[in-house]
């Protein structure tokens, strides 16, 4: 850790829990428009299968969910995706003790943030959670042209920061967008270890492994 003066962070699922954001937006998606369902617990399971951790577009989503679901009036794709718009941002929810691992990091190090998805959506949940201003540097794939795991969206935050590849450190959840690709740059890495299996092909070697982002206060 001697060489890194800088920290860089993935959103969704690393300072920001994706899941907990997802089950929330399920939650009022069920209310406004599968109400008559009793038991929804097999129902709930299934979108989240589907959803595969956020990685299926939004608009095939939907339109599965108007295949399967039990729906007593079934919407528009149109309807859906319009109340997906208005409702999913609001349920945006920091990982525990965020707050406190990014003022800590911060005292230390230089801090950013890249992440993958559109500029609306991330904007709007990193200002829904309020903290734009615990980031020196913050990418999203959208505005930088390129998505993780390409090894471009790395050096272009390096290049913004001033720095090599190997004065920074990424933290990120996904094996391969994440760890592989910022290790393919030249980056340092840690693994929080969530809801994706690391592949038996990824060669990358993190620092650490963790399964709570709190780790880090120990760690940096």
């Amino acid at each position: 850790m001697e060489r890194i003066k800088a920290v860089l962070f993935d959103l969704d699922n690393t300072i920001l829990d994706r899941s907990r954001m997802f089950g929330g937006f399920v939650d009022e998606f069920f209310a406004a428009y599968l109400g008559h369902v009793a038991d929804r617990k097999a129902m709930f399971d299934r979108v989240v299968e589907l959803d595969r951790d956020g990685y299926k577009p939004r608009e095939t989503l939907f339109a599965e969910l108007l295949d399967e679901l039990p729906w007593e009036r079934k919407p528009s794709h149109g309807e859906l995706m319009t109340f997906y718009r208005g409702a999913y941002l609001r349920h945006a929810v920091l990982m525990e003790r965020a707050g406190e691992v990014l003022a800590h990091v911060r005292a230390k190090y230089r801090t950013g943030l890249i992440t993958n998805g559109r500029m609306a959506t991330q904007y709007g949940k990193i200002d829904l959670l309020g903290i734009r201003d615990a980031f020196e540097l913050i990418l999203v794939s959208e505005e930088a042209g390129v998505k993780k795991p390409d090894p471009r969206i790395f050096g272009q935050a390096a290049d913004q920061l001033g720095l090599r590849a190997e004065e920074c450190l990424f933290i990120g959840d996904h094996p391969v967008n994440d760890v592989e690709g910022a290790a393919r740059f030249g980056m340092a890495t840690i693994w929080l270890q969530a809801n994706h299996a690391w592949p038996a092909s990824n060669e990358a070697s993190p620092l650490h492994t963790i399964k709570r982002l709190d780790e880090l206060l120990a760690l940096l």
